[in-house]
């Protein structure tokens, strides 16, 4: 597919950016309900036995929640084959009366499994990963994230018939590339969820504030020029040279770097640049990564980029294939502050501190489809650190090895507990689903009721 765009003026969108950040930003308060801004839920939620419950139940699962987090790890698999490790998740789940559909939504390794009545009861989903980097195996700690959504569901489950509802479990593939959230959104696979969540792996000692932003959203393009092949010694001349028009294409996307927001990130790789440096090269080819924290400001600056590849193929005078979306896109995520303020009071209960706002201001940052559930639900997606070294970022092989260690393990219990307490309190309790949706109504769809 080629892409055709017209010149982009992003000045009246980035005007409207930094106006929002002047009003406080759109992570800066849980709008409606959320006067006194101090970051606590002041809802009943479930009753403290439920709890109590919980915890106990997650402390009992710790040894086979160590134990798949570091099988995962040991066997690690990349997006959509990940066979072996939704196969050990359902194993695990199935050992403690789980009834897990293996092939869930139409992908050969999603998973899914339910709790409770089908109709008329409210309803939590608690999302799973499982899917590891190629190259670096789990330095995204996707083993961790299974871990914790296994012993939150299991937990759910047990304490159901306490709190009323229902909990399912969505082992969702192929976060890393591929959207697999996104396609089982497409499939239904959400249709009459209330709620969701899942717990990220972070760095060092690190949690994510109350009031902290969400992911960027990320918009993937390929492109492939074609030229004319010539013998670059003879008759260089009667080429038409790909990669040169690759190489303009990749300095003008770095140009593009000094005139975009200071959180917008694009990067990209040459994935084919010829074969045989006698021959003028008569296709070349390359993938970018768009980020950017809101849709529209994603919108802009997509189209810049495409706008900026068009222009490297009249340079060059080859003809370029842009392949927009290749992968679906990832929308900015949205946590919603009522659930992230149930999630950061049970973690302070097991002891940890719980910012409010982030220390430092923001400069960019990952994307997850989870944002993409964000977008259609009230959903969470918070971050925990594993212990490890601050210096040892994720997507880095030290990091892997950092979820595996006993640190790593603590924070998986803590979070499981925590995700399921909040969950718990959802499904209990009938003003929070309300304060939940209003404000999933206000800050992502802009209705004030």
């Amino acid at each position: 597919m080629t892409a055709h765009t017209t010149s982009v003026d992003p000045l009246k969108t980035y005007l409207a950016f930094d106006e929002s950040r002047r009003d406080g930003g759109d992570d800066s308060s849980g709008g409606p309900g959320d006067d006194a801004g101090d970051g606590v839920s002041h809802f009943s939620g479930a009753p403290e036995s439920v709890h109590t419950r919980i915890r106990d139940r997650v402390e009992e699962l710790r040894p086979e929640l160590a134990r798949l987090a570091v099988d995962l790890h040991d066997h690690p698999e990349t997006a959509f084959g990940e066979f072996r490790s939704a196969r050990a998740v359902a194993d695990l789940l199935e050992s403690h009366g789980a009834e897990v559909e293996v092939g869930a939504f139409g992908l050969d390794t999603a998973l899914y499994a339910t709790e409770g009545p089908q109709e008329g009861a409210p309803h939590f989903a608690v999302v799973a990963e499982y899917d590891a980097l190629p190259e670096v195996g789990h330095a995204c700690g996707h083993n961790v994230i299974a871990g914790i959504s296994v012993g939150a569901y299991i937990a759910l489950r047990d304490v159901l018939g306490d709190i009323g509802g229902r909990v399912s479990f969505i082992g969702a593939p192929a976060e890393e590339s591929g959207g697999g959230k996104e396609l089982i959104l497409r499939a239904g696979g959400f249709d009459g969820v209330d709620a969701a969540g899942m717990v990220h792996p972070g760095v060092g000692d690190t949690v994510s504030p109350v009031y902290g932003p969400g992911t960027s959203g990320v918009r993937r393009i390929a492109v492939t020029y074609r030229g004319r092949a010539a013998h670059a010694a003879m008759s260089p001349y009667l080429g038409l040279n790909a990669l040169d028009a690759v190489v303009t294409a990749y300095q003008s996307v770095a140009q593009l770097r000094q005139h975009i927001l200071p959180v917008d990130r694009i990067h990209g790789v040459i994935t084919n640049g010829g074969s045989a440096a006698n021959v003028v090269p008569e296709t070349a080819s390359a993938v970018f990564l768009v980020r950017s924290t809101e849709i529209d400001t994603l919108d802009i600056l997509t189209r810049r980029v495409v706008t900026v590849l068009e222009a490297a193929a009249s340079a060059t005078g080859t003809t370029a294939d842009i392949d927009l979306d290749f992968e679906p896109a990832y929308l900015p995520m949205k946590n919603n502050i009522e659930l992230v303020k149930r999630w950061a009071d049970h973690l302070r209960d097991r002891g940890r501190e719980v910012p409010l706002y982030p220390a430092h201001a923001r400069q960019g940052g990952p994307s997850t489809d989870m944002g993409n559930v964000s977008r259609t639900i009230p959903a969470i997606h918070p971050a925990l650190g594993l212990g490890g070294s601050p210096d040892v970022a994720p997507h880095n092989a030290a990091f892997a090895e950092t979820t595996v260690e006993p640190a790593a393990v603590d924070a998986l219990i803590d979070a499981a507990v925590s995700l399921a307490g909040t969950a718990a309190d959802f499904l209990a309790d009938a003003d929070l689903r309300d304060a939940v949706r209003r404000e999933f109504n206000y800050r992502v769809r802009g209705q004030v009721e």
